[in-house]
């Protein structure tokens, strides 16, 4: 089963890099840009992050919160942000609960369990999915040129 465009997203509690928890409730007034990654400090993951980082007015501009989710620990995280200078809150999957419930994760990847699928989401105020991109291969990135055509409608 995967996760269905005009869908209700479904809902998620996680901590983010300063260990506050942080719920998608949280954003009910801004379209949401989620974007699943597999693990910090790796160099898609960098590319990936650090491309939204550079374009986060597009982001802005569309009244669209980015938050990046990893099973990494938050205080990896932290480390992570701070080194890339990413502009975005980062949030801790570490129970792999959003992971799951967003259909984005491996259930073996490099000989390491339950590690999250690279996914983006788009989701709109009233909380339902616009977009949706589950990638296989850990080494693709998202398609942002479709993101942003989705972001640019809502």
């Amino acid at each position: 089963m995967s996760i269905e465009v005009g869908k209700p997203a479904p809902s998620f509690s996680l901590v983010d890099t300063e260990r506050k928890e942080v719920k998608l409730s949280d954003f009910k007034d801004s379209n949401v840009l989620l974007l699943f990654f597999p693990l910090a400090f790796t160099s898609v993951c960098v590319k990936e992050l650090c491309s939204v980082r550079d374009n986060i007015a597009l982001y802005n501009n569309a009244n669209a919160q980015v938050l990046g989710i990893s099973v990494d620990s938050p205080f990896a995280l932290a480390k992570f942000k701070a080194e890339q200078n990413l502009n975005f809150p980062l949030l801790s999957d570490f129970n792999k609960t959003a992971s799951t419930s967003y259909h984005s994760i491996y259930e073996t990847f490099l000989g390491m369990n339950g590690v999250g699928k690279r996914s983006a989401f788009v989701i709109d105020k009233s909380g339902t999915i616009r977009y949706a991109e589950v990638l296989e291969n850990a080494g693709d990135l998202p398609n942002f040129e479709a993101i942003n055509k989705v972001l640019e409608t809502l």
